[in-house]
């Protein structure tokens, strides 16, 4: 059972951190903490690298840390981008098969009145959508900065130079139900989805989550997970936890994330990212 993020009662010898975005290092209103760019000058000055992991596109996280981004390290698209020192060192993806069934599952069940859901493509170079309603379009910009409007999702299909990272499904009500009954029937292996948050779900690699990330970071840094604290609040970021000795659940976090965590961090309304480091790093 994790324990309190007080328990840990002096430094430690941190020498990576990781943290997802929303729900964990972002705010209540999905912005960075003024506190953070304190944090991150903290980390620097220790030769600590900071490395955001997310479900986010790797532009948009690249947009957000500005300048910063040059010289860090990035968890994208959920584990299927990783970028080490501005390279792009790992890059995962899906098929046109599960892409081309996703796309009419999706479109059937909108077509019945089935669910409010729409279909992300997410490319490497760029995200592709078809529904253009501007509530959906402001839930996708918040995540894909370079996204793409398309008359017909099966357009995408045919470009050549495109990589298919993932496939995000946003739900205006429940994902995770939804993902039980219209997923299930036509996910199966090579592919999984993951539920990252309460409106979305991704349809990934089944070895592709942002554990890979970590994993591939610690190899390219030298750190080992004794070396490693790493903070999330959702499905989506269990995996990653079980890479670190220090694996933090965010208080606000959903009760499976807590059960792969080693410790609790305040909620991250409360900046509990920034209050953990403050304490852990010396």
């Amino acid at each position: 059972m994790a324990q309190e993020w007080t328990q840990i009662t002096e430094p430690q010898d941190i020498r990576l951190v990781v943290a997802d975005m929303d729900g964990t290092l972002l705010d209540g209103e999905s912005k960075l903490p003024a506190s953070f760019w304190d944090m991150l000058k903290k980390l620097d000055e220790r030769g600590i690298p900071f490395v955001p992991a997310s479900g986010r596109q790797f532009q948009t996280l690249e947009d957000m840390f500005g300048d910063h981004s040059e010289t860090m390290s990035f968890i994208a698209e959920n584990g299927n981008v990783v970028s080490y020192k501005g390279d792009i060192i790992e890059v995962h993806g899906v098929g046109k098969d599960i892409t081309r069934t996703t796309i009419d599952a999706v479109e059937h069940a909108v077509e019945q009145g089935k669910y409010n859901i729409g279909l992300v493509i997410c490319g490497l170079h760029s995200a592709y959508i078809q529904r253009i309603d501007q509530p959906f379009v402001d839930e996708c910009k918040k995540y894909y900065h370079s996204l793409t409007e398309v008359e017909d999702l099966h357009d995408v299909l045919a470009l050549e130079d495109e990589t298919f990272l993932k496939l995000a499904i946003f739900d205006f009500s429940d994902a995770e139900a939804m993902a039980r009954d219209l997923l299930v029937p036509i996910v199966h292996s090579p592919y999984t989805y993951t539920v990252s948050g309460a409106h979305w779900v991704d349809i990934m690699n089944e070895k592709t989550d942002k554990a890979q990330g970590v994993v591939a970071l610690q190899k390219a840094l030298h750190v080992t997970p004794e070396q490693t604290a790493v903070f999330g609040d959702y499905l989506n970021d269990a995996g990653m936890l079980k890479e670190a000795k220090f694996s933090f659940a965010m208080a606000n976090g959903h009760d499976g994330v807590k059960e792969a965590a080693n410790y609790i961090a305040p909620a991250n309304t409360e900046e509990g990212v920034m209050k953990v480091i403050d304490a852990i790093v010396a």
